[in-house]
């Protein structure tokens, strides 16, 4: 068969395959008597496909939301879409009915670029519900408590490296959140980490999936059929890419957990979540490596990436803010001198006696949520919502970016303003908790990052100023606030002015060192 002949089948293909799956759509709406939720108007044969975003997403999706409501529908070639909008309606489908809204679509690049063993994107089943469980065992709540001294350590390590490097605080709080995920996963210790391999590796491996993740930012998301063509033909240039990013994470994979065997063959002691992982393997009298390698895999690609790329955006965002709003930094410095005083670092136990620099934090994720739509859900059977008919099928967002500047919620939500979060001097119950996520899909590894942005928040407002930075003329520089597109949203590179408090803050941070010496 000449190329020709193979380009006409392939063509008839994708043709009988939409039509299908279009007259079947139809079919099963049509015997269901409902109409789907409301929506831009669809045009013949491609319904919303032009106007589907790839850019900023879910702005677009918070502009259909204003207009149609909290439960907006679309479809794009055949594939149904519902965005929702509204918190309450999110808790409905995704924690009130979890066993219909657990499943993940398909997304053709997530299985070319060799992530499709990540616990984040495994559709709902057995193999996901057993990377779950032993994801569990070690990043639930109070097991994740035991991690606290290496957090601790990486956050005074923190406060050491900006008292020399200030002006490289974004790739420091880059290093705070992979030295304490490759310490509790791996037993390994991160000197200089801009040249060290394995974080290396991670970045390089979650950067092409995070560049790749949403339905129409490569063809192959839309039609997944062109999987099959060969990569040198015209507009398949995906297939290079994903080939090169197979091998990154099979070596980002098989790279560190060498080296926590080979740790074990020379220490019997097991010292990491890798390590406890592979001796209750041996225990059992099987081998379990191929889970443990994919379940350390997805802490290890967090170093950028899922549930740890909200420490390295959250912190942003804080510094960010701080520099913005210098009498909302006072208010949480006096507040944390009242309670702790200034002859020692604040601790763990410190936080229940600290509101408004919990509030600060929960406004941090309010303000700029990392995950803005969140990671796609997919409707596993049809059903039924307020009259509304969802196919099963149907790719289902969460747009936390609108839940999160519901003004009937957060008045002027554009303003930073963590005094929302507390009524009558006290913490009220918004503990902005959607931020990582809903129902059977929440991250998994919360509860470490939580601890960790925390950490780090309050241990930078006890001994740093934050401030815009000036030129050589002394005249501040202007912040401009961007952020970046794409699955993650993280704050553009910009400058600001990171300066001790006092000699005695300055002491303390240098007493740390001696500390860990």
């Amino acid at each position: 068969m000449d190329y020709r002949s193979s380009f006409v089948l392939l063509g008839l293909l994708v043709l009988l395959k939409f039509f299908g799956e279009k007259l079947l759509r139809v079919w099963r709406q049509y015997s269901s008597g409902l109409p789907f939720p409301p929506g831009p108007s669809p045009q013949l044969f491609v319904g919303n496909y032009r106007e589907i975003p790839t850019k900023f997403p879910w702005l677009t999706y918070t502009h259909w939301g204003n207009r149609y409501g909290g439960l907006v529908h679309a479809s794009a070639l055949g594939q149904h879409i519902v965005i929702v909008n509204s918190l309450k309606t999110a808790s409905e489908l995704f924690d009130k009915r979890s066993h219909i809204y657990s499943d993940r679509p398909t997304v053709a690049m997530v299985d070319l670029l060799g992530w499709d063993f990540n616990i984040g994107f495994l559709p709902y089943g057995e193999r996901w519900r057993r990377q779950r469980r032993m994801f569990q065992q070690h990043f639930r709540r109070d097991i994740s408590q035991s991690y606290r001294p290496i957090q601790i350590q990486k956050v005074h390590r923190l406060l050491q490296e900006l008292l020399t490097r200030p002006q490289e605080f974004r790739d420091l709080i880059k290093t705070l959140a992979a030295s304490i995920i490759m310490r509790t996963v791996y037993g390994y210790e991160i000197q200089r980490r801009t040249n060290d391999r394995f974080v290396t590796l991670s970045e390089n491996a979650v950067k092409k999936i995070v560049d790749s993740f949403f339905p129409g930012a490569v063809a192959v998301n839309t039609f997944p059929i062109l999987r099959h063509l060969p990569g040198w033909l015209p507009g398949c240039g995906f297939q290079q890419y994903a080939a090169e990013c197979r091998d990154l994470v099979e070596e980002m994979k098989s790279a560190p957990f060498e080296f926590v065997k080979q740790n074990m063959r020379e220490d019997a002691v097991a010292k990491s979540v890798v390590g406890k992982l592979l001796t209750a393997s041996d225990a059992r009298g099987r081998s379990d490596d191929k889970m443990i390698q994919e379940v350390a895999a997805v802490a290890y690609a967090g170093t950028n990436d899922f549930h740890t790329i909200s420490t390295v955006s959250a912190l942003g965002t804080f510094f960010l803010a701080m520099a913005l709003h210098p009498d909302i930094q006072k208010k949480a410095q006096n507040e944390i001198d009242g309670i702790i005083g200034t002859h020692r670092l604040p601790e763990s136990g410190d936080r229940p006696s600290l509101p408004f620099v919990e509030a600060l934090y929960r406004e941090l994720k309010r303000w700029r949520p990392v995950l803005p739509l969140g990671v796609a859900h997919a409707a596993s059977e049809d059903d039924v919502y307020e009259g509304y008919f969802i196919p099963k099928g149907t790719t289902v967002f969460s747009n936390i970016w609108a839940m999160t500047r519901d003004e009937s919620v957060y008045t002027d939500p554009e303003r930073f303003n963590p005094d929302r979060f507390i009524t009558e001097g006290k913490l009220n119950n918004d503990d902005i908790g959607i931020a990582f996520g809903f129902g059977r899909r929440i991250c998994p590894g919360r509860h470490a990052a939580d601890t960790t942005v925390w950490a780090a928040i309050v241990s930078v407002l006890s001994t740093f100023n934050i401030a815009k930075a000036k030129d050589e003329t002394g005249k501040e520089i202007e912040i401009d606030v961007a952020y970046s597109d794409g699955f993650i949203s993280h704050p553009l590179p910009f400058e600001c002015s990171v300066t001790p408090r006092s000699e005695t803050a300055k002491n303390l941070v240098h007493a740390t060192a001696h500390q860990e010496s």
